[in-house]
């Protein structure tokens, strides 16, 4: 998959003949909202993939999920997951519905005590419309706090995210110590829609030895990264 890089250096993917795609970097990569659309049902690559873009330090994270996407993915679960949390202070907030996640996802975004909000929503419901995302947005973007929203089953409707990604879980790199056991996550992560920057798609990396924790490689050739479905395709979505 390339040799690991340190951040915020990246590597973008071949072009195909196309001008290559600029690359998020730095604090380009956490703008005020960020949509996080797993590619399969209860696919945990996008919760690895957010947990990876936190930053480390004192303040906590507020998690939000709503009783659908906590039958479909789960509730999360610190100790299971090892170094991917280590470091990172998380308060659970478990409700019912949409709106709730939505609300507690507002009001944890205007507190600057937070250095993140992320929130799960399943499906489309009608309180997550483009007024929902724009207040989300307005918010985060006055407190300095990012947003990540993750949106299970989601067919794609109209957000005011500035980054919206597809994200699914590949295998694991290999372990440093013991090939029997699985090494540090990597996803395949396609940046479909970005305010003011091209579209593009990478391997990401969980990278604790990085000061941010979140590689961008480059894939080894041209093809579509296999992802046990069909290959997502590198042209720009909706």
């Amino acid at each position: 998959m390339g040799n690991r890089l340190p951040y915020p250096q990246v590597v973008h993917l071949p072009g195909r003949g196309r001008r290559a795609p600029s690359v998020p970097e730095g604090d380009a990569l956490r703008p005020p909202l960020t949509d996080l659309h797993p590619l399969r049902s209860a696919d945990p690559g996008a919760t690895g993939f957010v947990l990876s873009l936190l930053s480390l330090g004192q303040r906590p994270v507020l998690w939000v999920q709503d009783r659908l996407s906590r039958r479909e993915a789960g509730a999360l679960y610190l100790p299971g997951l090892g170094h991917m949390a280590s470091g990172l202070r998380i308060l659970q907030v478990r409700v019912s519905h949409p709106r709730d996640v939505l609300w507690a996802m507002e009001e944890g975004a205007s507190c600057a005590a937070l250095s993140a909000v992320v929130g799960e929503i399943h499906g489309a419901p009608a309180a997550l419309d483009f007024t929902a995302t724009k207040r989300l947005a307005i918010r985060a973007e006055r407190s300095g706090v990012p947003v990540y929203l993750i949106r299970g089953a989601d067919p794609g409707v109209l957000s005011a995210a500035r980054m919206r990604w597809r994200v699914a879980s590949l295998p694991s790199q290999a372990h440093p110590h013991d090939p029997r056991a699985p090494g540090w996550a990597q996803w395949d992560a396609e940046l479909f829609r970005a305010q003011g920057r091209a579209p593009g798609r990478w391997v990401a990396r969980h990278d604790p030895g990085t000061a941010d924790r979140l590689s961008l490689v480059s894939r080894p050739d041209d093809r579509a990264v296999e992802t046990g479905g069909a290959a997502i395709s590198d042209a720009a979505g909706s």
